[in-house]
């Protein structure tokens, strides 16, 4: 059983999972948010991935039981593509069907395309290989820093790679220029 008085746990993943824990089980709404937000800040490294989208997928389901639909899907869709690229169906299943009643549908992904990169995700994936820094990417390809992270987070769930290290040793195919497609 979870004890809310018990001290905190020293590691940043076992953080996030106390956070989302005493979210779930929060009765106040008011205090429950925060909780959330907390877990996932404690999980934005260094945790499974698993367990940050189970965290997404909660908190997802809190915002769109508050009401809260457009906040809701951000966090929905996170949950769902980590699922899908996981390979678990049936949590996957569970984010489409709250992100359905948010307003939103989303298509079961071919299974033939899940470890596939997006035209986004490769130029990302090239340029992080090449030793370019979040930043360096986000500017050079006129985005945020936060939307290189997020497709960052895609990229190495698809290649199996947990570091940028990994993902500077893997080999990417060649760009033809002028190559029709």
């Amino acid at each position: 059983m979870f004890d809310p008085g018990a001290p905190a746990p020293p590691s940043g993943p076992a953080l996030g999972l106390a956070a989302r824990c005493r979210a779930q089980l929060e009765p106040s709404p008011e205090l429950a948010a925060p909780l959330y937000l907390e877990a996932l800040a404690h999980q934005s490294r260094h945790v499974p991935p698993f367990e940050r989208a189970r965290t997404e997928l909660a908190y997802g389901e809190f915002l769109r039981r508050r009401g809260r639909r457009t906040e809701a899907r951000g966090h929905l869709r996170n949950a769902l593509a980590t699922f899908e690229g996981l390979g678990t169906p049936l949590w996957a299943d569970r984010a489409r069907a709250e992100l359905a009643a948010t307003g939103l549908t989303a298509r079961k992904r071919d299974p033939s395309t899940l470890d596939t990169l997006t035209p986004q995700e490769l130029r990302i994936a090239r340029l992080v290989a090449a030793g370019a820094s979040n930043r360096d990417v986000a500017a050079q390809l006129f985005l945020s820093p936060r939307t290189i992270e997020y497709h960052l987070h895609h990229v190495f769930l698809k290649l199996g790679v947990s570091s940028r290290v990994e993902l500077a040793h893997h080999e990417f195919e060649p760009v033809l220029i002028g190559a029709q497609a």
